[in-house]
């Protein structure tokens, strides 16, 4: 893949798990009713978002990194009965493949691998 192409495919995984995050802690399956605090853990991938659309290295380099919490909570979070569980799940297929295409896009836009 180009490192354009990873590029977009890494904003749509990184738009996709803000959404998700907002959207499981805010109403889907919040661990209070009618919402929960837990949707600010979007936060920190809110300054990524510019980086990633503007096909940018570092923002990929350490995004990558930011990436492995996301898939750290959802391992925790696999076992919970209802909901909580499945999106945990969709949240753990969501940070690996946003771990991926990071690296590979950090990897192609390498100074040593362009031309």
């Amino acid at each position: 893949m180009s490192a354009q192409s990873l590029s977009r495919l890494s904003s749509v995984l990184l738009l996709s798990l803000i959404a998700l995050c907002v959207v499981w802690e805010g109403w889907l399956a919040p661990l209070r009713p009618g919402g929960s605090w837990m949707m600010l853990k979007a936060l920190p991938l809110l300054p990524a978002v510019f980086g990633m659309l503007r096909g940018r290295r570092y923002t990929s380099q350490w995004l990558s990194m930011l990436s492995l919490l996301y898939f750290t909570e959802g391992v925790l979070r696999a076992t919970d009965p209802g909901l909580t569980g499945l999106f945990a799940i969709v949240e753990i297929a969501l940070s690996v493949a946003l771990f991926a295409s990071t690296m590979l896009h950090a990897r192609a836009t390498a100074p040593s691998r362009m031309q």
